[in-house]
């Protein structure tokens, strides 16, 4: 539980803050540890928002992690222990209170005598990616806590790039998808009526383009607001069940890996990350069953989540990840289970990994470009040619009529 307390610290100052904390009798013990003399403290109620969210817990975002990786890891190296690198980071995150309170949390742990993993564990203020957690127990167990935060901040740093490249690249196509579906729309709903009043006093065959179209103005004239509807409760409905129900997700997953070029490309990002995040578990000294298990819990995709867990299964039970995966129903890319077979034949397994995500990302990064290329130009002809078959089809009975 969260607690939140006024009070001054050891130097005087006052203090106004959060913490930890499983009973009011272990916070008010912990404040007493830090020299706090609290003048109230009271359980941090959740506000509507958390309520809505159902988890109270902070989402921490893959650069900001990168980040905390890398401030740690620095420190470390200058020879700073832990406790004292935890505090100087502190106060960068003032302005931050969720992660503030995290980073106070953990030295609070580590000030009663757990070790980094335990306290990251057992700490309820950040959600923390279990690949992480596992990579920070192994490397502390090691002794080489600093080598592999910095490998982390590499990859969640590489990972957040990735993701904003996408999300950038698609920015566009998104835009111009929306813009000419709101500029049709609007066409048929207000500008279209307009003009067929003028039709009906002309007493003539209106030619059939222009019949589709007033037919359709009307459709969007009767129906605007029932269609707004639909498609707020139909987008409702399926993001409810995208994250209520595993056998509707599941299915969605697998008609995504079905669709042309999109397919690929989600199964080769799917596969790169897998490789990624299992060449560095493996590096940090993760027993390879459960590297295959932590790895496969950070995919996205449940069809080929599930593969991977249930491959892990067998890994545990003595058959080779690559045998694991042939056999399996879900069939991926036959080029992916050959490799792993050659790194398992010749026991350079982080080596094969680490190669495999390094030509999958950029093979991603490639069709991609190609699809935007493609895309662009195609989504020039939609627009202009649907707009201009309704200016067409307004303006055929006009001059047909001008032709009598």
């Amino acid at each position: 539980m969260i607690y939140k307390f006024k009070g001054i610290n050891a130097e005087g100052k006052k203090v106004n803050d959060k913490i930890e904390a499983q009973s009011l009798a272990e916070a008010k013990s912990k404040l007493k540890s830090k020299k706090i003399l609290y003048k109230s403290i009271t359980e941090d109620t959740p506000s509507l928002f958390d309520s809505i969210d159902f988890s109270r817990k902070y989402k921490i975002s893959p650069q900001e992690l990168s980040v905390l990786s890398r401030e740690l890891a620095m420190y470390i190296r200058s020879g700073i222990t832990i406790v004292a690198a935890l505090r100087v980071i502190q106060s960068h995150y003032d302005k931050n209170k969720k992660i503030k309170l995290f980073l106070t949390t953990i030295s609070t742990y580590l000030d009663e005598g757990k070790d980094f993993y335990s306290a990251l564990e057992e700490q309820n203020v950040v959600v923390l990616p279990p690949f992480f957690k596992q990579s920070i127990k192994v490397s502390e167990n090691g002794g080489v806590l600093d080598e592999v935060l910095l490998e982390l901040s590499r990859f969640l740093k590489e990972q957040d790039k990735i993701n904003k490249e996408i999300k950038s690249a698609f920015a566009y196509p998104s835009f111009m998808i929306i813009v000419s579906l709101l500029m049709i729309s609007f066409m048929l709903t207000f500008v279209v009526p307009q003009i067929t009043g003028i039709f009906e006093s002309m007493n003539q065959k209106l030619p059939t383009p222009t019949i589709v179209v007033i037919s359709m103005g009307d459709f969007f004239n009767t129906h605007f607001k029932a269609m707004l509807a639909v498609i707020f409760v139909g987008t409702a409905t399926f993001m409810l069940l995208m994250k209520r129900s595993h056998k509707f997700a599941y299915a969605v997953h697998k008609f995504l890996l079905k669709l042309p070029l999109f397919g690929t490309i989600i199964e080769k990002s799917e596969l790169a990350r897998f490789s990624y995040i299992a060449s560095l578990l493996t590096r940090s000294g993760v027993p390879f069953v459960k590297t295959v298990n932590l790895s496969a819990n950070v995919l996205n995709n449940l069809v080929l989540k599930e593969l991977f867990v249930d491959a892990s299964k067998q890994v545990v039970e003595g058959k080779l990840l690559s045998k694991a995966l042939n056999e399996a129903d879900t069939k991926i890319d036959y080029a992916f289970i050959q490799s792993i077979a050659l790194g398992e034949e010749t026991s350079e397994v982080e080596n094969v990994l680490t190669n495999i995500s390094e030509l999958y990302f950029e093979e991603n990064k490639d069709k991609i470009a190609t699809l935007l290329t493609l895309l662009e130009p195609s989504l020039m002809l939609f627009v202009g040619g649907s707009i201009g078959f309704i200016v067409a089809a307004m303006l055929l009975p006009i001059f047909s009529m001008s032709i009598h």
